[in-house]
C-alpha cells in the first residue's frame, strides 16, 4: 500500500516526536504538515545545520504532538520554533522554559495568542510576522501604480489597532486613506462598495473577518468589476484576481527564522518582533492588462529593494 504525502509526513512528526533527544537544541513546532509549514521548517534545519548544529539536536514535532513532552524534554530544549499560530499557543501553554520564536503567523495573531495567554508569557518570546511593514507595502504601490492617490481599506476586529501605523505610513507617501472598519460579517459588502466608491486601489490588510475562503472571491469580484486594483498579501489572491501581492515565501521567512534561532542558541538576546528583511513579488498579468497596465514582478522586486538599500 502505497501511503500518500501527507500521511507520510504525519507519521514522520510523531517519530520525530518519539525519539526527541534530551540534549535537543531546537525544536521547530508545525502548526499542521501543509506545504508551507514544511518549507518553512526545512528553510530552519537549513539555516541551524549550515551554522554547524548536528540534525541529532534539531528536532521537529507537530503542535497536537506537545502534549507527550515531559518535563525533562522542556527542561532541555534551548529554543522552541514556533510556526503557525495554533503552533505558539500550544507551545506556550505547553510551559516551555527556553526563548521561544514564532513565524509564519501575521503580527495580529501573534498579539492576540499573546493576549490571551496574559501573564501566562514567562519566558522570552518574539516572532517573525508574516506580514510586511506599510511603509514597505506603499512604496510597492507607488512603484506599481505611480497615479494612485487614494488608498482604500477594511479592518476588521484583529486589524483595526493598526489603523494609525497605516495613518502615519500614508501621510509620509503622500497618499490619502479611505478605510472602514467591518464590524460583522453583514456589513462587510456595503463597507467594501463605499471605501471602492473612493479608492483608486484597495490594500488588503490580513483580517479573518475581511479576508478568509469565504469573502475573498466576491470581494475580488466587487473590486475587479470597479476596476480599483488589489494590493494583496499572499501569492495565492493573486492566482484568484488581485493584481499583485507582497509576500514573504515560507523558505525566505525560515531562513530568517533560522538566522534569529541560531543567535539566540549562540547567547544573544532574543530580539524585538520584527518584519521579514525578504520578500517577493507576484503579479496577475491577465488583470494587469485588463486595467491597462504593464507590470513585471522581478522588476517590482529589485527596484523596491534598491528603494529599502538606500540610507
Amino acid at each position: 500500500m502505497i501511503l500518500a504525502p501527507r500521511r507520510l509526513l504525519a507519521i514522520w512528526l510523531l517519530c520525530c516526536c518519539a525519539c526527541l533527544a534530551h540534549a535537543a537544541s531546537a525544536v521547530i513546532v508545525l502548526a499542521d504538515v501543509s506545504a508551507p509549514y514544511v518549507e518553512a521548517a526545512d528553510a530552519v534545519t537549513g539555516q541551524l545545520q549550515q551554522a554547524g548544529v548536528a540534525p541529532s539536536e534539531i528536532v521537529r514535532l507537530g503542535a497536537s504532538e506537545l502534549a507527550g513532552l515531559g518535563a525533562a524534554e522542556l527542561a532541555s530544549t534551548k529554543v522552541w520554533l514556533a510556526l503557525g499560530t495554533e503552533s505558539l499557543r500550544q507551545t506556550l501553554a505547553k510551559g516551555a522554559r527556553s526563548p521561544v520564536l514564532a513565524a509564519m503567523l501575521p503580527r495580529a495573531a501573534y498579539q492576540r495568542v499573546l493576549l490571551e495567554r496574559g501573564d501566562g508569557v514567562t519566558v522570552p518570546t518574539t516572532a517573525l510576522y508574516l506580514d510586511q511593514p506599510f511603509a514597505r507595502q506603499l512604496s510597492m504601490l507607488h512603484l506599481a501604480l505611480p497615479d494612485a492617490r487614494r488608498v482604500g481599506v477594511l479592518w476588521g476586529e484583529e486589524s483595526k489597532a493598526r489603523q494609525p501605523g497605516l495613518q502615519a505610513a500614508a501621510s509620509a507617501h503622500s497618499l490619502e486613506l479611505s478605510s472602514a472598519v467591518v464590524a460583522n460579517d453583514a456589513a462587510l459588502f456595503g463597507a467594501l462598495k463605499n471605501v471602492l466608491e473612493r479608492s483608486d486601489v484597495l490594500l488588503a490588510v490580513p483580517d479573518p473577518r475581511v479576508f478568509n475562503g469565504a469573502t475573498l472571491p466576491n470581494i475580488l469580484l466587487t473590486t475587479y468589476r470597479a476596476r480599483v486594483p488589489v494590493l494583496a498579501f499572499s501569492p495565492t489572491y493573486v492566482k484568484a484576481g488581485a493584481l499583485l501581492s507582497l509576500h514573504t515565501t515560507p523558505v525566505q521567512v525560515g531562513r530568517q527564522a533560522g538566522a534569529l534561532a541560531l543567535s539566540v542558541l549562540q547567547g544573544a538576546v532574543v530580539p524585538p518582533a520584527q518584519y521579514p528583511a525578504e520578500f517577493s513579488v507576484t503579479v496577475n498579468a491577465h488583470v494587469a492588462r485588463s486595467l491597462g497596465l504593464s507590470l513585471d514582478a522581478t522588476m517590482l522586486e529589485q527596484r523596491l529593494r534598491a528603494l529599502e538599500q538606500r540610507p
